[in-house]
């Protein structure tokens, strides 16, 4: 093969994989529509649970810095939230002016319920990967994440 026609077979690889990824956001948006609308959360609920579950408590501000929510729009969804019981707002210990927010975890169990299907399904998927293989995919996976939060933070640059 020559090297143009490797470079030819490698870009359309490429766009192979990067098609792939497009579907799997496709799928997985809807997935979380469906889930939302079964527990009574609105669109982007679920993110936000899922940054402080992920992070750790945080306060507001900095929540809002990581998932570009405006602080006002912030507050409201907060509320929502607390009064639906899927968060709590304690006091910090290191500073009792301010709040951190923690994701209640009898609430996350249901959460984790709605996706036990695909869970299954995943791991039927990654049964047919060597180890080896899963460790290619992980490291990409947690590479194309890694560019996505690069590229959201230069979207927010000015």
């Amino acid at each position: 093969m020559t090297n143009v026609a490797q470079r030819r077979a490698r870009r359309r690889l490429v766009t192979t994989v990067k098609n792939a990824l497009r579907g799997l956001r496709t799928e997985l948006a809807l997935l979380n529509r469906r889930v939302t609308g079964r527990l009574d959360l609105r669109d982007g609920d679920l993110d936000l649970l899922e940054v402080i579950a992920r992070l750790g408590p945080m306060g507001p501000s900095t929540l809002a810095r990581h998932t570009a929510v405006h602080p006002a729009t912030m507050t409201g969804v907060l509320d929502r939230l607390e009064k639906g019981g899927w968060l709590t707002r304690e006091r910090d210990p290191r500073d009792r002016r301010s709040v951190l927010l923690e994701v209640r975890r009898e609430r996350v169990v249901e959460i984790l319920m709605q996706y036990s299907g695909m869970n299954r399904a995943l791991d039927a998927v990654c049964a047919d990967y060597t180890d080896e293989e899963l460790t290619v995919i992980a490291d990409f996976l947690t590479r194309a994440a890694t560019a996505g939060r690069t590229e959201t933070t230069n979207l927010d640059a000015p």
